[in-house]
């Protein structure tokens, strides 16, 4: 495009945007007017994509973590010819558009990650350049440039408020990720007026302090401006490169520029048509000048082009005995092995009694050998998690092949990147902290669900056993609050083999997973037991009398306690039904005839047992159950004695049931 050309699509990008929002009568149009400047020059010159295949591997990622201004990246979309519609523009915001409210992952091919919470977007970019630099590291392909992919992110003030971007800003830094290109939006405006009244710092020198490269733009509604800069940000100096882009929100409009009024709201009919004459543009309403359609569809087809000579030389490069072409393949795929549950359980430590975090740790290592697209790490705490690859090498600035992450003290920064590094498409990534803290994780696990995207969430020290740390690290609430996120699945292993079982399971379910484990040991089933286990119904019973009057249902380390209080039980003449239920949530997905043999209705006497609150089993146990649980915070003592003090040893347990009988 020519200069004049250039001018006209940027305003054209602005009004469709704009005309977005006021046809839906919701939205934020101001960002995207004081922004199309910057995306225009990125996408039209340096961003390489291709709009027939959005899943390429050559591509860069495109990152909206300013995420209330959708309608800049569904105007894109549409204009390079994505699939977005002129009708999905004007169906913007409504029931069962795909053009929703913020950018949603799956809803329209080529979005890149569910962002609106703010920050998420930015921190999940930083998973994706740390996946990139992984991916090329271990497969050879770092010897080319055929996947020298940029992740380019938009922030706005808000972004950079949040508490997320300094922590994944600070870890981008440390790990020199030169692939991440961050626009900051510095418009000075948020909801409630000019940021100055709770946000007055010098972002620059903060960035700088992460030891990135700052660039800016001292005039970024200027195209000639943002070209300069991102020329300059492509020649990398080995850091992460944060362009400060000074706009004006709602940049053209005659009386809302510069003003919170275009932030949250419409800009009104009026006004409208005052910005288009103001821009020089027809006053008609979602229009494209065939002149600004053709260069932008002349655009599209030169990337597509683009892309298929990419394809020539990646197969070509395959060939090269320096890649490692069979990997590449099993990063791509996630390939998970037929046999995997046979190969974990033959590694699975049973000849003593050990910690669900234990067992894990040594699953874990067999995993890795068999599942090369497993990687991850911890907030600082892989010691205590058993989540370090062994076998493996740390991921840094010197090695990027390494295969364990080290995320420091950053839950949420830890696990919005990972969800990035699994939706690079390289990667099942894990994550691992103490369960408590996944109170800290919980905004990106709730979008990990949203996206319906495949990790493993390692949470150990998982109640009152915890012990001398007290209440602030024993978790009561946290498996509720897990439970109670749709699409998520939490699986809570009674010890080593169910533990091996939930691996297997793990690395095989849509969407995110958390293995909730314990600090104590557990002892091991017995042989029959351990045949019994049935992770793919989520319950399954593990000890049974027949004509049973009361099921005992437990979780983790509430079924070697149940199995023992059973044992009391039965010396009282009780017939007792165990019942292990390590997750819930794939119990629910059973037919009604599975669950009815696992939990029929002429059994009334029913007790759960689990260390957290109760909330919830009162579905299972019905008006006649009884709950034993942990509806208050624990306390700070020797774990036994803690066990005692609650009521959580055989005996109290077996007592509270016979109440019930």
């Amino acid at each position: 495009m020519n200069t004049n050309q250039l001018k006209e699509a940027a305003n054209t990008i602005r009004m469709l945007a704009a005309d977005t929002v006021q046809k839906a009568n919701s939205g934020h149009p101001g960002m995207p007017m004081g922004c199309a400047d910057f995306t225009l020059t990125l996408w039209n010159k340096y961003m390489k994509f291709n709009p027939a295949d959005t899943n390429w591997l050559g591509r860069d990622r495109f990152v909206l973590s300013a995420g209330h201004g959708s309608s800049l990246l569904y105007t894109m979309m549409h204009l390079y010819n994505y699939g977005v519609s002129m009708d999905d523009l004007k169906n913007f915001r409504q029931v069962d558009s795909p053009t929703a409210g913020h950018p949603e992952y799956g809803h329209i091919p080529g979005i890149e990650v569910t962002t609106g919470p703010l920050g998420s977007g930015f921190a999940s970019g930083v998973g994706m350049a740390m996946a990139n630099k992984n991916f090329k590291a271990r497969t050879g392909l770092d010897k080319t440039t055929l996947v020298d992919n940029k992740i380019y992110i938009i922030v706005g003030d808000g972004c950079m408020m949040e508490g997320t971007t300094h922590e994944a800003a600070s870890l981008a830094g440390m790990q020199k990720l030169d692939n991440v290109i961050c626009f900051y939006d510095d418009n000075s405006i948020t909801i409630e007026g000019s940021t100055d009244i709770a946000f007055t710092e010098d972002v620059g020198k903060r960035f700088e302090a992460y030891d990135w490269r700052v660039i800016t733009i001292e005039n970024a509604n200027d195209i000639e401006q943002c070209d300069k800069a991102l020329e300059e940000a492509l020649v990398s100096d080995g850091r992460p490169v944060l362009l400060i882009g000074k706009t004006k929100i709602g940049f053209g409009s005659p009386n809302k520029e510069g003003t919170h009024d275009c932030h949250g709201a419409p800009l009104g009919k009026d006004e409208i048509i005052a910005t288009k004459k103001a821009l020089g543009l027809t006053e008609e309403e979602f229009y494209v000048s065939d002149d600004i359609r053709s260069a932008f569809n002349a655009r599209a087809e030169e990337l597509k082009s683009e892309a298929k000579a990419w394809e020539v030389e990646y197969s070509k490069a395959l060939e090269d005995k320096d890649i490692d072409s069979a990997l590449i393949a099993k990063l791509l795929s996630k390939e998970v092995p037929a046999n995997l549950l046979e190969e974990l359980k033959a590694v699975t430590p049973t000849d003593k009694a050990v910690a669900s975090r234990a067992s894990s740790g040594a699953v874990l290592q067999k995993v890795a050998e068999l599942v090369p697209a497993l990687v991850g790490g911890s907030a600082d705490l892989s010691p205590s998690n058993c989540s370090d690859i062994k076998t493996g090498t740390s991921f840094s600035p010197a090695n990027r092949a390494g295969m364990n992450f080290h995320f420091g003290v950053r839950e949420l920064g830890m696990a919005l990147a990972t969800n990035g590094m699994a939706l690079y498409g390289t990667a099942i990534p894990y994550s691992a902290t103490f369960f408590v803290f996944s109170d800290y994780m919980k905004p990106a696990i709730r979008l990990a669900a949203l996206m319906e995207i495949n990790q493993v969430y390692i949470l150990t020290h998982d109640s009152f056993y915890v012990g001398e740390d007290g209440p602030t690290h024993q978790p009561i609430e946290q498996l509720l609050m897990l439970r109670s996120i749709p699409g998520m699945t939490v699986i809570r292993p009674a010890e080593a083999n169910e533990v091996a079982h939930a691996w297997n399971t793990a690395l095989r379910t849509k969407g995110p997973v958390a293995l909730v484990l314990t600090r104590q040991n557990l002892e091991p089933l017995s042989a029959d037991q351990a045949d019994k286990i049935d992770m793919t119904k989520g319950a399954y019973i593990l000890s049974d009398d027949q004509d049973a009057e009361v099921i005992m249902l437990a979780t983790g380390s509430e079924v070697n306690l149940s199995l023992s209080a059973a044992d009391l039980l039965r010396k009282k003449g009780k017939k007792v039904r165990v019942v292990s239920m390590p997750s819930v949530e794939i119990f629910e997905k059973q037919s009604a005839e599975y669950k009815e043999s696992i939990l029929p209705k002429s059994i009334t006497k029913r007790v759960s047992v689990e260390a957290a609150s109760t909330i919830g089993w009162g579905k299972y146990t019905g008006l006649d159950g009884l709950n034993i649980g942990m509806d208050h915070f624990g306390a700070s003592g020797p774990a036994n004695l803690l066990a005692e003090k609650f009521g959580f040893t055989p005996a109290q347990v077996a007592d509270k049931v016979l109440e019930i009988l």
